[in-house]
């Protein structure tokens, strides 16, 4: 009779369950029971740990083994378990010291020649085995720099089951390097999920350091777009584009992640995290540090945008747009039912799917951008433009595709003229560029990060409105115009605390101590797009 132990990891989401890996050898008839909640591909597990162990010179048990993963009432899916489940066979027959597999946590799919494959979601495993307190994960060679991001843990990155447990019994570790022919290494295929990009970049638009692919400089005119940019950038908010084809919207979307500032260290791990689970991170690229960008199609489903499938639910791209950007282009042709799916994680910064295999709960703190045309032919315009061929019964219609309540909760509503010959073609009409208005961004986040400095919140975005109206006041009679518009019934409760966040924005940008009465109506007309006589151009505001 013999006994080992050792862990693993079993993810929930993006948040992860330390599983302690047992293996049981009895007296019997030679067989391999897997117990404790596995799925198909894990229980598909015991085929190829019998051919790694034994293909890697092991010699596997002609006994009755029992291997039995707890908490037998976690969902275990994967095959992130195989590696744990050799390490406990082989213990349990005594080939390694059991006493040594006790304290380690070991992730890692097993190939039929003993080779260890990379799986999705190292990171998040990692973090859960240090807050459970251990100090030693093994894990694919290829994967060690992920999991090296986690502090306060020794990782070993093993690319073969023979050298780990040449590791664990104090033997001459065997040389694993691959032939240099030039052919890409068959191991770094597990590290991406073909299929699950949503159109998400994580580059922020930056091809390196000083080289931005998509220079706010390139946008000709459209000063009330851009200031709308630059006030989401700052304060973290939602945006609305209306316009025709061609005026700039989606350069606009493609420049909005150039300004944002960088992702903090406890940022980036929690979208690196998030990637990490969906099999999206770069290779060569462990860490991401960037906003990202993520733009699915419009034929997009719910489950897609929100998160879902079979099982325990997979992030969607509100969760891989998490700290970034979420742009959906032509947004009246989503389906209405996956739209109003926003409106929780627009509040609450996180998404909750419930599946018969779990509740998952994904982080999803976006931003926003919604683009769209003005009719279905796209050519009506507010000032009377009679080459729209639309009847008014199908604008109304096109329109009515936005819910009211999706669209209250967007703080920056713009409308996008076409331009003109003129901005067009006249020379020296280039704006601001992406590093000027990406400087004066960080300037006003940090000028928010200071005010909140003793609070949970960081960006004006984040602070609840009754905070605001209680611990950190505009100028008085700033907010007049807009508690007058609260009176009338063109904005709601919820619309007047967004135009109070997004005068902080404007005043932090602007480098006042507090909203006065020019920066609440800047904010009013980004939201109602009635002008309101002020400027549109923050670089250039008193």
């Amino acid at each position: 009779m013999g006994f080992a132990r050792t862990c693993s990891v079993a993810l929930v989401g993006v948040e992860g369950v330390v599983v302690e890996v047992q293996a049981d050898l009895e007296p019997g008839v030679a067989a391999c029971t897997l117990v404790g909640l596995p799925d198909k591909s894990l229980t598909e597990s015991r085929d190829r740990v019998r051919a790694a162990v034994v293909n890697s010179g092991g010699e596997w048990p002609q006994k009755k083994l029992t291997v039995g993963l707890s908490p037998a009432s976690v969902p275990k899916g994967g095959s992130g378990f195989d590696l744990a489940v050799a390490c406990a066979v082989l213990g349990a027959s005594e080939r390694i010291d059991p006493r040594v597999l006790a304290d380690i946590v070991m992730i890692g799919e097993l190939g039929l020649d003993g080779r260890v494959r990379p799986v999705r979601g190292v990171l998040p495993a990692v973090l859960a085995a240090a807050d459970a307190g251990y100090e030693q994960v093994v894990v694919p060679e290829c994967t060690a720099a992920e999991a090296t991001l986690v502090p306060g843990v020794s990782v070993l990155g093993v690319r073969s089951l023979r050298q780990l447990i040449a590791v664990l019994t104090d033997e001459p570790v065997p040389d694993e390097t691959p032939d240099d022919t030039g052919r890409p290494d068959p191991l770094m295929a597990g590290l991406s999920l073909p299929g699950a990009g949503l159109g998400v970049d994580v580059s922020g638009g930056r091809a390196a350091a000083d080289d931005h692919r998509h220079d706010l400089a390139d946008v000709v005119g459209q000063i009330s777009a851009r200031t709308a940019i630059e006030v989401a950038a700052a304060g973290g908010h939602h945006v609305f584009l209306q316009g025709p084809p061609g005026a700039g919207k989606t350069m606009l979307a493609e420049r909005l992640p150039t300004i944002m500032p960088r992702l903090t260290r406890e940022e980036s791990l929690e979208v690196t995290a998030v990637h990490s689970v969906a099999g999206m991170l770069p290779p060569g690229k462990p860490l991401v540090d960037v906003p990202p960008f993520c733009a699915p199609h419009h034929s997009s489903t719910m489950q897609s945008l929100v998160g879902g499938g079979k099982g325990i639910a997979r992030p969607g791209a509100v969760s891989l747009a998490h700290r970034g950007v979420l742009f959906l282009d032509e947004a009246p042709e989503f389906s209405s039912h996956a739209l109003d799916a926003l409106r929780q994680p627009l509040e609450s910064g996180y998404v909750v799917i419930a599946r018969s295999a779990g509740v998952v709960r994904l982080p999803s703190r976006f931003q926003m951008l919604l683009a769209a045309n003005p009719c279905p032919c796209g050519r009506f315009s507010f000032t009377g433009n009679a080459a729209c061929e639309c009847s008014p019964p199908s604008i109304r219609r096109y329109q009515s595709r936005l819910s009211g309540p999706l669209l209250d909760r967007v703080d920056l509503r713009v409308e996008v003229e076409p331009v003109t010959r003129s901005e067009l073609t006249a020379a020296g009409t280039r704006g601001e560029t992406t590093r000027v208005v990406a400087e004066r961004v960080r300037e006003a986040r940090d000028r928010a990060a200071a005010r909140y400095r003793d609070t949970p919140w960081r960006t004006n975005s984040d602070v609840p409105g009754h905070e605001l109206r209680t611990r950190w006041h505009a100028v008085p009679g700033a907010m007049t115009e807009a508690e007058s518009s609260l009176e009338r019934g063109t904005l709601t409760a919820r619309g007047l605390d967004r135009v109070l966040r997004v005068a902080w924005t404007v005043a932090d940008l602007a480098g006042h101590d507090r909203p006065d009465e020019t920066d609440v109506a800047l904010a009013l007309q980004l939201r109602t797009g009635v002008p309101r006589g002020v400027p549109m151009v923050l670089g250039a505001r008193p």
